[in-house]
């Protein structure tokens, strides 16, 4: 199956399966950035399927989904560049930053930072020091959030070195990155997530909040 056939063939599958109803809620939710063709998670994935092991370049792939209008043929290409996410090398990274920076929202830039970035620099995590530094704030969310997966394999200084970096930056989205990523790494080492919050008072509140969600400072229960 060629690339444009298997464009032509998944969209016309969606197509078939919108629910107009359902997309003006869900472009509602997106804040009206992107439109939608009203497919839930659990039947878009099912209408996927066949697609995700169809040969073809997945990089190629995702560049031409992104190019349709509607957000779940973004997710579409999410979740192909997740199911290779091992095979990809470190010259696909050009290319997911272009994804990431191209109709950016967290939805698809939270997915390819944690379950296709991260994997395809999980030898030489080196690059996300550049994103790290990025003007652009979803690439250096993006940096933030690469190790979610790691657990025991997180390299932690590289981890607290990029919250520091960004912990007074006032963008939501940065401030609750550092939080969600300090707290994934708590399930690994609590303590040390501990020690990092209480040696920076001057992170975000949202930021601490989420660090300590599940562990709860020296003393104090976790919150609710």
């Amino acid at each position: 199956m060629t690339q444009a056939r298997l464009i032509d063939d998944l969209a016309a599958v969606y197509r078939e399966h919108a629910a107009p109803g359902q997309a003006a809620a869900m472009r509602a939710y997106m804040r009206d950035q992107f439109e939608f063709l009203g497919l839930p998670s659990p039947l878009r994935r099912q209408l996927a399927r066949p697609f995700l092991t169809a040969p073809g370049d997945p990089l190629e792939v995702a560049q031409a989904c992104w190019e349709l209008p509607e957000r779940e043929f973004q997710y579409f290409a999410c979740d192909l560049l997740t199911r290779h996410a091992k095979t990809l090398t470190p010259a696909a990274l050009p290319t997911l930053r272009t994804l990431i920076t191209t109709k950016s929202w967290w939805d698809t830039v939270d997915a390819l930072a944690a379950n296709v970035v991260g994997p395809v620099v999980s030898g030489d995590q080196t690059p996300m020091d550049a994103w790290a530094a990025d003007d652009d704030l979803w690439v250096a969310r993006t940096a933030i959030l690469h190790q979610l997966r790691y657990r025991a394999a997180t390299d932690a200084e590289r981890l607290f070195a990029y919250c520091t970096r960004w912990r007074h930056e006032q963008d939501f989205f940065i401030r609750k990155g550092i939080g969600w990523a300090l707290r994934e790494y708590a399930k690994t080492d609590p303590a040390a997530v501990r020690r990092y919050v209480a040696d920076h008072p001057d992170l975000s509140g949202l930021s601490q909040r989420e660090a300590l969600k599940n562990i709860g400072r020296d003393g104090e229960q976790p919150s609710a």
